[in-house]
């Protein structure tokens, strides 16, 4: 789970494997969503692996996955219409998150109680504010710096993060603790043997599914998608041919910060808690995703998030060590990547980079 849902899965852990030593030979599984420490299988002297409890980690990595998948569509975003590396995308995304968890106490303090509008509210309000913040950062913070050294930008957004999450923590009331996301989705389960498929992470990973289908939809079949095209291709054809740098620039920004704020809201949702450094995890891990599927390259920063997720669950699952090693099995991976495709997964390519 890499560490994104806090102090509260890690003792949920603790208490499923304590759960699972007192309950051997039981037959009793597990609670859904959760990785044990130790898994079975795959050549290390254990018995072999119930198909059901490898489905359930495919699930979750898959859930995982479809969350650095739309963290990492921003970056490259960002990089693709400025060539700008934007380090305070991940603590956008917690303000976004936040932003959505106020707006739900808003709504039930005038009681509204209906869950499936306190949900669309949420994701409504997250969204939007965070376009209109990510519009704002480019037109007063990052294009004011278009002809500075590329350091300089990445110091700026880098600092910006920072009094982003600071913010959040000495502003937002009881903000240095963690808080409880409400749990807005459906429960039900559907249990299949040693699998349980949880309908809110079924609805989660359809709507996040809905999200980069319809990103691609804007991207190359809306008149919109081709100025960002055109533009980020060449900038200064584009300005001749009558596109608005300036305005285009601005979409692109409200637009990854609007699906980056979607994410947050997916992973509270997902795992009930928010923190205020939620989004320094989460950040890191989707540019570590962009770079590796081919930073400039949507489809390759989608690949990048999956196989990061994958990387993590496939630590969980072979490795005999304590789930919380499997971030730093994952980046040791990502690394060895980057040694063997310096330019990704997917290359850039030069006549189209987003």
């Amino acid at each position: 789970m890499g560490g994104l849902g806090g102090q509260r899965v890690r003792l949920r852990q603790a208490q499923t494997r304590r759960s699972l030593n007192s309950r051997a030979g039981s037959g009793r599984r597990a609670p859904p969503g959760v990785f044990p420490r130790y898994v079975p299988s795959l050549g290390f002297g254990f018995a072999p692996m119930d198909a059901g409890l490898l489905a359930q980690f495919v699930a979750n990595g898959l859930m995982l996955g479809m969350m650095y998948a739309l963290v990492a569509v921003g970056f490259t975003l960002f990089f693709g219409v400025l060539d700008v590396i934007k380090f305070s995308h991940g603590d956008v995304l917690t303000v976004g998150t936040f932003a959505g968890f106020s707006t739900f106490l808003g709504l039930k303090a005038i009681g509204v109680a209906n869950p499936w509008v306190q949900v669309a509210a949420v994701m409504l309000i997250a969204c939007g504010a965070m376009a209109i913040l990510g519009a704002l950062i480019a037109r007063y913070l990052v294009m004011p710096l278009k002809g500075a050294p590329a350091l300089n930008v990445l110091l700026l957004t880098l600092m910006l993060g920072t009094v982003l999450r600071e913010s959040v923590r000495l502003f937002f009331p009881d903000g240095a603790n963690p808080k409880p996301f409400p749990k807005l989705l459906p429960t039900d389960a559907l249990a299949l043997g040693s699998f349980t498929l949880r309908l809110d992470s079924a609805i989660l990973f359809v709507a996040g599914l809905a999200v980069i289908v319809a990103i691609h939809l804007l991207i190359n079949r809306t008149k919109l998608g081709l100025a960002i095209r055109a533009v980020a291709q060449d900038e200064e054809t584009a300005k001749t041919m009558g596109i608005n740098f300036t305005l285009i620039v601005l979409a692109t920004f409200a637009l990854g910060s609007g699906v980056a704020a979607f994410a947050g809201i997916m992973n509270g949702l997902y795992y009930n808690e928010i923190n205020f450094g939620m989004g320094l995890l989460l950040g890191v891990i989707g540019f570590s995703a962009a770079i590796i599927g081919g930073l400039g390259n949507i489809y390759g920063a989608i690949l990048g998030g999956f196989l990061f997720a994958a990387l993590q669950t496939l630590s969980v699952v072979a490795l005999p060590f304590a789930s919380a090693y499997k971030d730093v099995f994952a980046f040791a991976v990502v690394i060895v990547l980057m040694t063997i495709w310096p330019t990704g997964l997917i290359a850039e390519k030069t006549s189209e980079r987003v």
